[in-house]
């Protein structure tokens, strides 16, 4: 007997397995059965498995029947003419949705030329196997599985032409690429989802080339004249933005430009850019630490009778400055309502990104650079044509990775810009290699993609042939304008004393033990102890018990909490956290003592 689960949960059992998992999917096929569950009959197991939970991965394909597909021609010219929808072609049993379960009893054909008595479905197109983003990738199938999801996540980092309306919008963390354009070779995808109204791109020319090894790893060269003619080039969109909120006691915040006599009240050049109204006017250049929108609040705590008395100076500053590290010009300012009818100030800052050392650039095919050297027009390699590449990257990232399909883009963009066409590079329907080999061939190009190049510094020849191309290049938002930062002295925390994380919070560079490694190996020992006295304290310690003691301000003098002020007391330097982990072994009822030895 063959035991029935439907849900996982044990339903039954049966002597005729086959005979209910055809019939079942019969009646689901005619509708009498919702499309939405599936069934699977594990034969190992002796086991069918029904299911309609939530969250089944399910895709659709075209049911077949003794080897002929059941959608036909006339089919095509209804769903065209909108005499029949998607939705007809599932009631009918004409296409069905199986779940990965399902799928382990199918025979799934490619392509309808292939299908054959045993094949039980047929792929409605090869490329319904990957995601929207995947399918954008063009030869996805000459490179490994693992590039291509990866490369399809880099298309959601790509700056580019996210909305049309991105000037009235107020988004968080945007970045816009200034001339964005459509790729030399696309995928049939680019047309279903209109990439062309929302591209996030640019085609470039790249060479596979070392130069000087400022490109080793995946560093690339950037051409500082393809920079300055606006390459890659996009703005940083940040918004600032501050509330009158209404407070118990009819109490509430004010925005304008706060008092000189307001507890806070920070140094009047930080309030500069200022109007009348409190707010910074459009097109001020601002940098860190000046404040866009003015505002004051009344005190945090208050006694019932301080609500009567309540003057001007009793009111703290709480105005909206630029963030530690950040800068950039006002680009737009809004006054309106929040939800609880609050006046509502909005502010956006916008900065120019152009391309720098450290920024990423990465194609569709996850090839990714950070720009290790940008390098003047004159000093790029060049072509016997005059033609300098935008962009050089190392040939030694492909071969490990096997993206082929880096290769054949380069090739087919080639063709593409010399042509002035479009190259089809769909999975599994692309232009083939072979007819992409011959039109370089004819258009006077060497077939392989190769090109003579010369140095740019010296004119000499260089011995090698390097492949030379067109690539769509993606700008991802990962720029080193984000990310740096730096300090010397600056906020530490309240507990540990140590210095604060994060960049927007001012924070310090961790050094850990690797690195402390690195710097006693390079001879640079002497350095550790600047950097690791970064919460260094002075403790007072008794050397007859070893407890931690304190300073008598009072008396003025250093007192052992168990031997009292008879004691004699050393001070003794060490790192604020381990004090710290003396007091909280205190609290565990345990007595940490310290014995202290004279320092030669």
């Amino acid at each position: 007997m063959t035991e029935i689960y439907v849900n996982f949960k044990y339903a039954g059992e049966t002597d005729n397995a086959k005979g209910i998992v055809e019939n079942f999917i019969e009646q689901r096929r005619k509708s009498t059965i919702s499309s939405n569950i599936n069934i699977h009959y594990d034969e190992d197991l002796d086991r069918i498995f029904i299911d309609s939970s939530r969250g089944r991965v399910r895709r659709p394909l075209i049911v077949v029947k003794e080897g002929k597909s059941t959608l036909t021609e006339k089919h095509a010219q209804m769903l065209q003419k909108n005499e029949m929808t998607w939705g007809d072609l599932v009631n009918q049993g004409i296409v069905e949705y199986l779940d990965a379960a399902e799928e382990e009893n199918a025979f799934v054909a490619f392509y309808e030329k292939d299908l054959a008595k045993e094949h039980t479905h047929l792929e409605i197109s090869p490329i319904s196997m990957l995601g929207i983003v995947a399918s954008l990738v063009p030869y996805g199938d000459y490179g490994p599985g693992a590039r291509m999801c990866i490369g399809s996540k880099n298309q959601k980092h790509a700056a580019g032409f996210y909305a049309a309306n991105y000037a009235t919008r107020f988004d968080m963390d945007v970045n816009l690429l200034h001339e964005p354009q459509v790729p030399i070779v696309q995928t049939s995808m680019y047309d279903v989802i209109e990439y062309d109204k929302h591209p996030a791109g640019q085609n470039v020319v790249v060479a596979l080339m070392s130069y000087k090894g400022y490109n080793i790893e995946d560093a690339i060269i950037i051409n500082r004249g393809s920079l300055d003619r606006g390459l890659l080039r996009s703005t940083y969109f940040r918004p600032e933005s501050t509330e009158e909120i209404r407070y118990s006691g009819g109490l509430m915040d004010e925005v304008g430009i706060p008092d000189k006599e307001i507890k806070g009240y920070r140094a009047e050049k930080d309030y500069k850019f200022l109007e009348d109204d409190g707010m910074v006017f459009p097109e001020a250049k601002v940098i860190e630490s000046d404040v866009v929108i003015g505002k004051t609040s009344p005190p945090r705590f208050l006694s019932s009778m301080d609500e009567y008395n309540l003057g001007q100076n009793i009111r703290r500053e709480s105005s909206t400055a630029i963030k530690h590290g950040e800068g950039g010009v006002v680009d737009f300012v809004l006054i309106t309502e929040s939800e609880e009818g609050n006046k509502l100030v909005q502010v956006k800052i916008r900065d120019q990104r152009i391309p720098e050392i450290g920024d990423k650039f990465t194609p569709r095919h996850y090839q990714k650079g950070v720009v290790g050297l940008v390098v003047p027009q004159s000093d790029m390699p060049f072509t016997a044509s005059g033609l300098t590449p935008d962009l050089i990257t190392s040939p030694h990232g492909l071969p490990s990775r096997m993206t082929v399909s880096y290769l054949l883009e380069m090739i087919a963009g080639k063709v593409g810009a010399m042509d002035g066409k479009y190259i089809n590079g769909t999975i599994f329907e692309s232009d083939p290699e072979e007819a992409l080999r011959q039109d370089l061939a004819r258009i006077g190009f060497r077939e392989n993609g190769t090109e003579i190049m010369y140095n740019g510094e010296t004119g000499e020849k260089y011995t090698a042939r390097i492949f030379v191309g067109n690539m769509f290049y993606l700008r991802l938002k990962h720029m080193v304008a984000n990310k740096l930062h730096s300090r010397a002295r600056g906020p530490i925390q309240l507990l540990t004393r140590q210095p604060t994380e994060g960049r927007a919070k001012e924070g310090g560079l961790r050094l850990g033990e690797m690195e402390k490694d690195a710097f006693v190996a390079n001879g640079a020992a002497l350095l550790l102890k600047e950097r690791f006295d970064s919460d260094k304290t002075i403790v007072p310690v008794c050397e007859k018990c070893g407890s931690m003691g304190f300073y008598n301000e009072y008396k003025k003098i250093m007192v052992c909490p168990v031997c009292g002020e008879d004691s004699e007391m050393s001070n003794v330097e060490m790192a604020y956290a381990f004090k710290l982990i003396l007091d909280e072994l205190k609290s565990l009822g345990i007595n940490p003592k310290i014995n202290l030895e004279d320092r030669y």
